[in-house]
């Protein structure tokens, strides 16, 4: 019973994350790239947090046998979350204001049941797709505002976000489909240090500027090391905990509830406009979330998850 409700726990505190920290990388990344091109600045991001958590690993007692199947598994999932995904929204946010941004990637929930549907034929419950159609004319609601208007490079920002929609949610699927390392932090791990090695590659092959690490602003390494500690090891950990243990469609609700957070953070650190709009709109995305998560789909073939 107590490690059912430690197990309970557990979940509430991991969506908590993947719902407040997730929506507040948005603007900590909009800080970072200010001085660092995105590309490099998410590579060093994953590659901090990646070895902290590997050093961690054996202190934690979590370090277990993996099979080459597993590795190869968290290599593809890394790829497609950090360097594809993530990457691709760092680059994204040069052009596009972090609310922005965060708002559009709200389309994914129902993104991935389509997806779903298509590659396991998995029924859409109405009720699901109600909330997902409520996501959507939230999300159409907040970005057709006058204040989101955005500069002429737009359009670059808006195919980058949608190769991120696409390689997200497939990522969300296919990890929870493999056999991943049974850790969660050796699974977390090892996809992190792939996404940095595989992003500093390609900023190299982009010609993206040096950095002078040393000669960064306060604010930019403050921004780096909250995404580090917040964004990476807190957040994406339990994103990989809750892909274990919860459907996909659920855990890719955040996505509706990171613009509300990305917008308030915006308001307060940098005096962006809330409108009444803005207000009606996230409450339409909340109902989106609470529609979603009403109801009980029938159990996957999911790997059967392991003690951690």
């Amino acid at each position: 019973m107590n490690s059912e409700k430690g197990h309970f726990i557990a979940i509430v505190l991991s969506f908590i994350a993947i719902y407040i920290i997730w929506g507040s990388t948005y603007l900590f990344v909009a800080y970072a790239i200010e001085e660092v091109p995105p590309l490099k600045m998410a590579a060093m991001r994953f590659l901090i947090a990646g070895g902290i958590m590997m050093i961690a690993v054996p202190l934690l007692g979590k370090w277990q046998v993996i099979s080459k199947e597993e590795i190869r598994n968290a290599v593809i999932g890394g790829f497609l979350f950090l360097t594809l995904g993530n990457g691709a929204m760092c680059y994204a946010l040069q052009y596009i204001d972090s609310g922005m941004a965060a708002l559009l990637i709200s389309a994914q929930p129902l993104l991935l049941l389509f997806m779903m549907r298509i590659i396991d034929g998995t029924p859409i419950p109405a009720m699901a797709l109600f909330g997902c159609a409520l996501g959507i004319i939230g999300m159409h609601l907040l970005v057709s505002q006058d204040q989101l208007t955005a500069g002429p490079d737009q359009w670059k920002g808006l195919l980058a976000l949608l190769s991120c929609l696409f390689t997200w949610g497939y990522a969300s699927l296919f990890v929870q489909r493999r056999k991943m390392p049974k850790s969660i932090f050796v699974n977390s791990s090892i996809q992190m240090l792939v996404g940095s090695v595989s992003l500093f590659i390609i900023s190299a092959a982009v010609g993206e500027e040096t950095v002078d690490w040393f000669g960064l602003k306060p604010m930019s390494w403050y921004s780096i090391m909250y995404l580090v500690v917040f964004g990476s090891v807190m957040a994406f950990t339990a994103f990989n905990y809750l892909l274990r243990y919860v459907s996909a469609e659920k855990v890719s609700t955040s996505t509706y509830v990171n613009p509300i957070v990305a917008m308030a953070l915006g308001w307060y650190f940098r005096d962006e406009l809330i409108s009444t709009k803005s207000i009606i709109a996230a409450i339409i995305l909340l109902l989106g979330v609470y529609f979603i998560n009403a109801y009980k789909p029938k159990k996957t073939k999911a790997i059967e998850p392991t003690s951690d």
